[in-house]
């Protein structure tokens, strides 16, 4: 099998490919953007018809996170409704779907702004409607609901769209706030059943079987609808201070959650912590935003918080778990991977320190950029050859001891 066809066999190989690669490219775009207007370059001119800004905010949330999501979604869901995965035709569509919507927003300045919409607004649809094929055979409310996040996410690019064509009913502020906190409630939700289960695991594997992490229950169900609910009403035209009154509520609850997980048991073990660690900065980050749209502290800060911290971390420590185990590697972090762990909280600190520094917003804003291209190009590294690479052998299963009467 070639390289190519190894990487359209399985939904996650190419769209945990391209999660890692965006990572890279965008935000090293919007580094040179941003590093270039400071030292007075002159501003580079791009084919892209928004602002550097918006460009920048869509691409991390409609590019960067939503190939994560389609590699996760495409991979989790024929396991939770044992269902073959998709065959190759569909991924390849899929992966063109998402790419064809990334050179469209790049050249958006010379394209008919009709035209990016539509194809920007594809893949999520046809993503959603193989997931929804999947979840009907065999329902379940818990899984079922995703469906509706994953809408929310697309009706914040359908905000951003309209507002891009110039409908009076399009507000692309909005529609980015929506479109992350949708996938902040997607974390709350699926993050917060794997975190304590993968965490209970490994401690059953070691022997122990007392203190497990404790999940499940109202606390469970009440974080996940304040997640949801909190990303939904940023979508209506009310006061920002009720759905920043609903996000502080979920933050609360996440980090209460995570008290429960027993995170501190995970210190040895990379590839537990870092999903423990950028749980516990998506419930600070949405306590942030939550108070920020209150009028204490500062948005653009809590919303780095949340979209390096949370959402970024996650998706790091979920794609390379995920990637070991579906290519039948050990759940062992490679050493560059779990410094990339490290990197990602790291930059989001950073940037969320910047707005409120004074003179070393320039300085911070780009340490943490930097900090953001040194752990996924550390990723990559270790991640891209996995990816690319076949299976590995399954270990012979270990010789049964005789019976003894």
């Amino acid at each position: 099998m070639s390289v190519f066809a190894r990487i359209l066999s399985e939904s996650f190989r190419i769209f945990f490919l391209a999660t890692l690669i965006s990572a890279i490219v965008l935000l090293g775009v919007w580094l040179w953007i941003y590093s270039a207007d400071l030292m007075g370059l002159g501003s580079t001119e791009f084919p892209f018809a928004p602002a550097a800004m918006h460009w920048h905010a869509h691409e991390m949330i409609f590019g960067f996170a939503t190939a994560a999501v389609g590699g996760f979604f495409l991979t989790a869901v024929p396991n939770w409704t044992g269902a073959a995965g998709a065959r190759s035709r569909f991924i390849g569509t899929a992966a063109a779907l998402w790419l064809a919507a990334r050179i469209a927003v790049w050249f958006s300045g010379l394209l008919p702004p009709g035209v990016v919409a539509i194809i920007c607004l594809a893949f999520l649809p046809f993503l959603g409607a193989r997931i929804a094929m999947l979840l009907f055979k065999r329902p379940k409310p818990q899984n079922v609901i995703l469906l509706a996040v994953l809408a929310l996410i697309w009706a914040g690019e359908l905000l951003v769209q309209a507002d891009w064509m110039g409908w009076s009913w399009g507000d692309s502020g909005r529609g980015l706030r929506v479109a992350l906190l949708a996938l902040v409630a997607l974390i709350a939700v699926i993050g917060g059943r794997v975190t304590p289960a993968f965490t209970r695991n490994a401690m059953i594997r070691t022997g122990r079987e007392h203190d497990l992490p404790a999940s499940g229950g109202r606390l469970d169900l009440a974080g996940s609808a304040a997640a949801i609910a909190a990303a939904a009403l940023a979508a209506l035209p009310i006061p920002e201070v009720i759905p920043g009154a609903v996000a502080c509520i979920a933050g609360v609850l996440a980090l209460i959650r995570l008290a429960r997980w027993q995170s501190r048991w995970t210190r040895p073990f990379a590839i537990l912590w870092t999903l423990h660690l950028s749980y516990g900065l998506l419930g600070l980050g949405l306590i942030a935003l939550g108070l920020s749209w209150m009028g204490i502290g500062s948005e653009i800060a809590a919303i780095h918080l949340l979209g390096i911290g949370g959402t970024g971390g996650m998706i790091l420590s979920v794609l390379s778990r995920a990637s070991l185990g579906h290519t039948g590697r050990p759940l062992i972090a490679p050493r560059p991977v779990a410094i990339a762990y490290a990197l990602i909280p790291s930059a989001a600190v950073l940037r969320w320190l910047a707005p409120q520094s004074g003179t070393l917003e320039p300085l911070l804003t780009i340490a943490a950029g930097l900090l953001w291209l040194a752990g996924f190009s550390l990723a990559l590294a270790a991640m891209g050859p996995i990816l690319t690479a076949p299976r590995a052998p399954r270990e012979p299963a270990p010789p049964v001891p005789p019976h003894r009467s």
